[in-house]
């Protein structure tokens, strides 16, 4: 679902939950929407995790530009084991409204999920996969987690 409002943009582009299932492991962005205007956008990101408690949780979940570089990180401050999916909203995020971005999630023992979103805020963002490897060099750039809470 795509849908626009006047005075900014509030995008949404939702898969049921159910149809992006993590591995036992990893976990995996299953909705994005953005609000705002260019150059300060704020972001609904809904992650899938197999969280247990702070030995295994989503840590962060980040907008990357399409080179890799790192945009933004939401750093999530807990788990969430009884809140599956849940989600999380961030911002400001600095990007025009026509750059390629991926959103992805991170987990605390996993590392980075390979179900992510793709796209623009103006063309929208849609699901996709990504190598779990794919820039994971950036899980030591910070902002980094500096505890878990429960």
């Amino acid at each position: 679902m795509l849908s626009a409002c006047g005075g900014g943009s509030n995008l949404s582009n939702n898969a049921p939950a159910n149809e992006i299932a993590p591995n036992n492991q990893s976990a995996a962005v299953s909705a994005v929407s953005i609000s705002g205007a260019p150059l300060s956008y704020t972001f609904s990101v809904t992650v899938q995790s197999p969280d247990t408690g702070c030995d295994q949780y989503a840590d962060w979940w980040e907008v990357l530009r399409a080179d890799g570089s790192l945009v933004y990180r939401r750093i999530l401050g807990h788990s969430h084991v009884t809140e599956q999916p849940f989600t999380r909203s961030g911002g400001p995020i600095e990007l025009s409204d026509n750059e390629q971005i991926i959103v992805r999630a991170h987990m605390n023992n996993a590392g980075y999920g390979d179900q992510v979103f793709r796209g623009s805020v103006l063309e929208g963002l849609t699901k996709s996969t990504l190598g779990s490897a794919f820039m994971d060099e950036l899980a030591f750039v910070d902002p980094l987690p500096a505890s878990c809470a429960f």
